[in-house]
């Protein structure tokens, strides 16, 4: 079962980017070079609609229908509607934000998927979030949400670090003994495959190139931290039944420290915040986009794309295998915490001197 899931996938997602393709140019859903998308030509905007729409399509034909996946089925083809439009017509942020509020209620108030705990992350027990829960988890996932929207920058680097965040989920799940995340997961990283293929392509004689789009980045957040829900709270993986079993069995399955799942989004989540501290330091509006981001820095420190992609992604992989250590090997909570912020503080310090950085590694480089 676990295979035909993958498969599947797999090969709806190819067929829809390819259906998708000689479409996108006809319906202006393209994406125009410009002082702040440096590209050749106009590439189309449809690697996330085709990544939503194969995982929603399949999800409801091998799951047994409920409330909680209906929920995330709504929520997530409102976000990948208003991620079109906003593709096309540039929406406002704000309009985007009401957006993100309500498909991110629907999934909290309408499925009931909340992070209920933050976990012993004190040291002094269980932190339970109890009211709070719900609005902590469309927090969550708003964030999340605006986390891998702002780091889709040079091509590769959106589906690179989704597919790190979702490599980890699967892991996480094996250890767990949770079969539900880890078929989500999983099937999530092979719908990501095709698309990684045509925007990494450079030969576009042969295939055409593609981007992903707000509403695949959108689509991402929402289901990472959806997925990541079910991980640390099992009991709402309960809910859920294939229509056929699947072909494995795990151990006893047992909740994942929320302080865990954090490594898995550790390279988006601090760029996001990263920037809109920064922004807000220059008394600068947090959305306002600009080219200070991770990969810009890369860029002018004068690594190419392509290098810039393999370092990002590697530290993104190397913090995720961290994370998975760390609870592995039950690491406390509160100890855990303090290396996530210490590592936050780190990358902070490198931000705010990145120009002295630059400098030398343009110098050892030999760039002028």
């Amino acid at each position: 079962m676990v295979f035909l899931i993958i498969l599947t996938s797999s090969i709806v997602a190819w067929t829809l980017l390819l259906i998708l393709l000689p479409i996108s140019a006809h319906i202006g859903l393209v994406d125009k070079p410009c002082a702040r998308k440096q590209h050749n030509g106009e590439i189309p905007l449809i690697g996330g609609l085709a990544i939503a729409t194969s995982l929603l399509s399949v999800w409801l034909y091998y799951f047994e229908w409920n409330s909680t996946l209906l929920a995330l089925v709504i929520a997530s083809s409102l976000m990948v509607t208003t991620g079109v439009l906003d593709d096309k017509f540039d929406l406002s942020v704000r309009l985007r934000i009401v957006m993100q509020i309500l498909a991110s209620s629907i999934i909290v108030f309408v499925g009931g998927v909340e992070i209920s705990t933050l976990g012993n992350v004190l040291g002094f027990g269980e932190i339970e979030l109890g009211v709070l829960g719900g609005i902590f988890t469309v927090l969550a996932i708003m964030t999340a949400m605006n986390a891998y929207n702002m780091v889709d920058g040079i091509d590769g680097l959106l589906g690179g670090l989704s597919l790190v965040a979702f490599v980890g989920i699967c892991i996480l799940s094996w250890m767990a003994g949770l079969a539900i995340p880890f078929v989500f997961a999983l099937s999530f990283v092979f719908a990501l495959i095709p698309y990684l293929v045509l925007n990494l392509q450079t030969n576009e004689t042969k295939l055409k190139k593609v981007f992903m789009g707000d509403a695949g980045s959108m689509f991402i957040g929402l289901s990472i931290v959806w997925i990541l829900a079910l991980l640390t709270n099992p009991a709402l993986t309960e809910a859920f039944s294939l229509r056929a079993s699947v072909l494995f069995d795990l151990v006893e399955s047992h909740p994942i420290r929320p302080v865990a799942v954090l490594w898995l989004i550790t390279i988006p989540l601090m760029d996001m915040l990263g920037i809109m501290v920064r922004r807000i330091v220059k008394k600068q509006n947090p959305f306002k986009p600009d080219r200070n981001h991770l990969h810009h820095i890369f860029m002018r420190a004068g690594f190419s794309s392509r290098e810039a992609l393999l370092i990002i992604v590697g530290s993104a992989a190397w913090w995720m295998f961290v994370g998975i250590w760390l609870e592995a090997q039950q690491i406390a909570e509160p100890i855990v915490l303090a290396a996530y912020f210490a590592v936050f503080a780190i990358y902070l310090l490198c931000l705010k001197y990145s120009w002295r950085l630059v400098t030398l590694v343009r110098r050892f480089k030999g760039i002028s």
